[in-house]
C-alpha cells in the first residue's frame, strides 16, 4: 500500500489498454478527444471526485497510436477508493474496474463497446511513479507487404504498403542505433527535454506461419524511454533501407549527424503499439524515479 504525502491520498496503479484511431493522442487537450481526458472524466463521475481526477502515464503516445500495456497512476483521496465498493465485498480495485468499465462503454461506439479499458486498478507500492519508475517500455510495429497477410480485419493497426521489404537489410540497419545516444536526430524537439535515450533492443523479422501476426513484418523497439515521435521516426528511416532507398549504414549516419533529416519519413501512426512497460522491485521504486528525473548528459 502507498500513500502520496498528503495521508488522505492513495496512489492507485491503472493498467489500460486502447485502440488510438479515434483519439488525439493520449494528453488533454481542449477541444479533442484524448486517452487522458476520457479516462479523467470517468474516475472523477465515478468516484464523484470535488476535482477533477490527474494522470501521470508511463508514455504518451501520440495521436493515432495504440496501447495494449500502458500503465499510469492517479492519487485519489483515501474515502473516494475505500468507498468506491458501496455495499459489495470486493476490493476497491475490482469495484473501480467495473465501474470505469461501465462509464467508458457508454462512449460513441455502438453496442456496449469501448476503445478504452482499463485491466487493473490496485494500490501501488511506496515509491511507484508510472513515468519516472519505469526501467523501459516496449513498442511494436506492424507491416504489410504482401497482399496475402492483408487483414481487412486489422486495417487500424496495421501499416499496408505495396513495396517487398528487405528484411534482412532492416534488420543490419538498426545495428549502430543501439546503446546510448542523442536521438535528436529522431526526435521532434521539446523546451528544456533531453533527446538522450538508451535504445536497448531493435529488431526486425518477418513472423512465421501459424504464430501471431503471421506474415507481417514487425519491428520490437525496447528504450528506457522515448522522445516525441522517435519510434516513428526510426521506423522510417529503417522503411527507407527495407524498400532499397538507402543502404542499412544510412541511419547510424543520420544519428550521428545529430540533426532532423528531411530524408526521415515519420512512419504512419497506427501502426504502431505500446505493448509493454516494466518496473523494478518494489524496493527500487523510489531510486528508479529519482535517477530518471535526472537530465541526462552523454559522457565525452
Amino acid at each position: 500500500m502507498s500513500t502520496s504525502p498528503a495521508d488522505d491520498l492513495v496512489r492507485v496503479r491503472l493498467d489500460l489498454a486502447y485502440d488510438g484511431s479515434d483519439f488525439a493522442g493520449w494528453a488533454t487537450q481542449p477541444g479533442l478527444r484524448t486517452v487522458q481526458g476520457v479516462v479523467e472524466d470517468a474516475l472523477t463521475t465515478v468516484l464523484r471526485l470535488d476535482r477533477p481526477a490527474r494522470l501521470t502515464v508511463a508514455g504518451r503516445t501520440d495521436a493515432g497510436v495504440h496501447a495494449r500495456g500502458q500503465v499510469a497512476h492517479v492519487d485519489l483521496p483515501r474515502p473516494a477508493w475505500d468507498g468506491v465498493v458501496g455495499r459489495s465485498d470486493r476490493r476497491p480495485g475490482e469495484a473501480l474496474v467495473t465501474k470505469l468499465s461501465g462509464v467508458l462503454s457508454r462512449g460513441h461506439l455502438p453496442r456496449g463497446a469501448s476503445d478504452v479499458v482499463i485491466h487493473r486498478a490496485t494500490e501501488a507500492p511506496a515509491g511507484f511513479d508510472a513515468r519516472f519508475s519505469a526501467v523501459w517500455r516496449r513498442y511494436v510495429y506492424r507491416i504489410a507487404d504482401r497482399p496475402e497477410v492483408v487483414d481487412p480485419l486489422r486495417r487500424r493497426e496495421v501499416v499496408r504498403i505495396t513495396r517487398h521489404l528487405d528484411v534482412a537489410g532492416m534488420e543490419e540497419s538498426t545495428w549502430g542505433l543501439l546503446g546510448e545516444h542523442d536521438f535528436a536526430a529522431y526526435c521532434k524537439p521539446r523546451e528544456g527535454a533531453t533527446t538522450i535515450r538508451e535504445l536497448l533492443d531493435f529488431q526486425w523479422r518477418r513472423v512465421p506461419p501459424f504464430a501471431p501476426d503471421a506474415g507481417l513484418v514487425i519491428a520490437e523497439v525496447r528504450a528506457d524511454a522515448f522522445c516525441h515521435s522517435m519510434v516513428r521516426a526510426l521506423v522510417g528511416a529503417c522503411l527507407a533501407v527495407g524498400e532499397g532507398r538507402r543502404s542499412p549504414e544510412w541511419p547510424a549516419e543520420v544519428l550521428e549527424a545529430g540533426v532532423r533529416d528531411s530524408a526521415v519519413t515519420v512512419a504512419p501512426a497506427h501502426g504502431l503499439t505500446l505493448e509493454e512497460v516494466a518496473y523494478p522491485a518494489d524496493g527500487e521504486l523510489a531510486e528508479r524515479a529519482a535517477a530518471a528525473r535526472t537530465v541526462r548528459t552523454l559522457e565525452e
